[in-house]
C-alpha cells in the first residue's frame, strides 16, 4: 500500500487542478474535452492499482506481506478446508486477487452511480468529473478493507468471476483489435488514392508480410516447444484449429463479394487478426496443466517439484508480459479515441459528439489552456460502460498477473488448470468469428448501412 499512499500528495495536486468540474491545465497544456481527462484519470487509477498489483509480486515483497496484520492469519482454511498450508506460498496471490477485487469494487461502484446520465447538466455527472482526491481516498479504503477479507472461499469463487470477466475484456480488445484494423487499412488506402502514390501500397504489402511471417513462425514455434511426436493431442488439435480458422477468415477477406461489399476490408486486418489469434493460443497453451506439453509450466511454478523444499512462485512469463502490454494499449485505446465506425461506436457506447464544440471554440477564442464541458448536450460516452470496461480490465490483468493459476486440491502449490486454456481457446474462436461477421454482414444484412 506504500505505493497508493506515495503518489497521494501528486493526487493532492491533481485535485487542486481537477476540483468539482471541468479541471484547469496549465498553461503549456492545450485545451481539452472534459470527458477525454475523466476518462484518463480513472485509466489512471486502474494503473495504479496494477503497479500495486506488479509490486505485491515481486519476490522480495511478496515475502514481507505475512507482516501486514492479520493478512496471514486464517490461511488454514484456503478455499474452506483446513489444513496446513505455508502461507509464504500464496501471499503473492491473494495479494493480487485482494487488489483486483478492490479495483473491480471500486469501478462496479461508479458504474451503479453512473446509470442513466444523459448530459452534464445531470448533478453526478461533477462526481464523474471531480473530486479526484476523494475517489483516490475511496479507492485506497476499499483496497485496505480488501486485505481484511478472510479466505474461506474467496479465493476459488473470485477466480470465477475473473474468468468471466477476463472473457469478456478478451472480446473487448478483440473488437478493438479489429476496429483499429479496418481503421488502418481505410487511412493508408486514402492517403494513397489522394497522393497517387504506390509507397503506401508498398508499407500496406510489407506490413502485412511482416504480420503473416510472426504468424508463420509462431505457429512452427507452438508445434515445436508445446507438442510431442506422441501425446499432447489437445495441443496439436487447437494448433490446427485455430491456424485452420485463420486460414479461412484471410481467403474470405479477399474474395471479389467481400470485395465489392466492403472495399476497404484485405489482408492487412486478417493478418493483424490472425497474429492476434496465434498470441491467445500460445497464452492458452502456456496454461496446460501438463508438464510434458508445456515447457513453461515448471518455469512459471517451481512449486511443481514434489522435492522442493521451499514454495516458491515466478510469475512473470513471456505470455504474461506481452499480455501486460496489450491490455495497457487497449485500455488506453478505451480512454481516449472513439471509433471511426458507427457501428462499433454503438456497439461500445462510446461516440464522441459535437456538443462541446461551441466550449471548444470558446476556449480557443479566448486564448485559455483548460478543460472545456463537451457534454452540456450529451455525453460523448456512456459512463456505466466505461466504468464497466474498466472493472472487466481490472479483473483481466487480476488473472494475467497470477497467470490464471490457482491453489490445487491439496493446496500445496499453484497450479494452472484447464480452465485457463478453454477460456482463451473460446475467447479466440469468438474473436475469429467476429472478424468473419465483419466481413459477410454486408452480404447477409444487404439493406443496413456497414459503411
Amino acid at each position: 500500500m506504500g505505493a497508493c499512499l506515495g503518489v497521494c500528495s501528486l493526487l493532492s495536486c491533481v485535485s487542486c487542478l481537477c476540483g468539482s468540474a471541468p479541471c484547469l491545465l496549465c498553461g503549456c497544456c492545450p485545451s481539452a474535452k472534459n470527458s477525454t481527462i475523466s476518462r484518463l484519470l480513472f485509466t489512471f487509477f486502474l494503473f495504479l492499482g496494477t503497479l500495486v498489483s506488479v509490486i505485491m509480486i515481486i519476490p522480495g515483497v511478496e515475502k514481507e506481506l505475512h507482516k501486514l496484520p492479520g493478512f496471514c492469519e486464517g490461511s488454514g482454511s484456503v478455499l474452506g478446508v483446513q489444513t496446513h498450508v505455508d502461507c509464504g506460498s500464496f501471499l503473492g496471490h491473494k495479494a493480487v486477487y485482494r487488489m483486483g477485487f478492490a479495483m473491480a469494487a471500486f469501478f462496479f461502484l461508479f458504474a451503479t452511480i453512473m446509470v442513466c446520465v444523459r448530459s452534464s447538466k445531470d448533478p453526478r455527472a461533477a462526481v464523474q468529473n471531480g473530486f479526484w482526491f476523494w475517489k483516490f481516498l475511496v479507492l485506497v479504503g476499499i483496497m485496505v478493507g480488501a486485505f481484511y477479507i478472510p479466505d474461506g472461499a474467496f479465493t476459488s469463487v473470485w477466480f470465477y468471476f475473473g474468468v468471466v470477466g477476463s472473457f469478456l475484456f478478451i472480446l473487448i480488445q478483440l473488437i478493438l483489435l479489429i476496429d483499429f484494423a479496418h481503421s488502418w487499412s481505410q487511412l493508408w488506402l486514402r492517403n494513397a488514392g489522394e497522393s497517387n502514390a504506390k509507397g503506401w501500397y508498398a508499407a500496406l504489402c510489407i506490413v502485412t508480410f511482416i504480420f503473416y511471417a510472426t504468424s508463420i513462425a509462431a505457429i512452427v514455434l507452438l508445434y515445436v516447444y508445446y507438442t510431442k511426436p506422441e501425446g499432447c493431442t489437445a495441443g496439436k488439435v487447437l494448433i490446427s484449429i485455430n491456424l485452420i480458422l485463420c486460414l479461412i477468415v484471410s481467403a474470405v477477406s479477399i474474395l471479389p463479394k467481400i470485395q465489392d461489399a466492403q472495399p476497404h476490408s484485405g489482408l492487412l486486418q486478417a493478418s493483424l487478426v490472425t497474429l492476434y489469434t496465434v498470441y491467445v493460443t500460445w497464452s492458452a497453451l502456456a496454461n496446460v496443466p501438463t508438464q510434458t506439453c508445456n515447457p513453461t509450466l515448471l518455469l512459471r511454478n517451481s512449486t511443481g517439484l514434489a522435492t522442493a523444499t521451499q514454495l516458491v512462485t515466478t510469475w512473470w512469463d513471456a505470455p504474461s508480459i506481452v499480455g501486460l502490454i496489450i491490455f495497457i494499449l487497449c485500455t488506453l485505446f478505451i480512454s481516449v479515441r472513439s471509433s471511426d465506425h458507427p457501428q462499433v461506436n454503438k456497439l461500445m457506447l462510446t461516440e464522441e459528439s459535437a456538443a462541446g464544440a461551441g466550449s471548444e471554440a470558446a476556449a480557443v477564442e479566448s486564448g485559455l489552456h483548460r478543460a472545456y464541458d463537451n457534454e452540456q448536450d450529451g455525453v460523448s460516452y456512456n459512463y456505466t460502460f466505461f466504468h464497466l470496461c474498466l472493472l472487466l480490465a481490472a479483473l483481466y490483468i487480476m488473472m494475467t498477473l497470477t497467470n490464471w493459476y490457482r491453489p490445487d486440491e491439496r493446496l500445496r502449490v499453484l497450479t494452472s488448470p484447464w480452465t485457463a486454456v478453454w477460456v482463451k481457446i473460446c475467447s479466440s474462436w469468438a474473436g475469429l468469428l467476429l472478424y468473419l461477421w465483419t466481413l459477410v454482414a454486408p452480404l447477409v444484412l444487404p439493406d443496413r448501412d456497414f459503411s
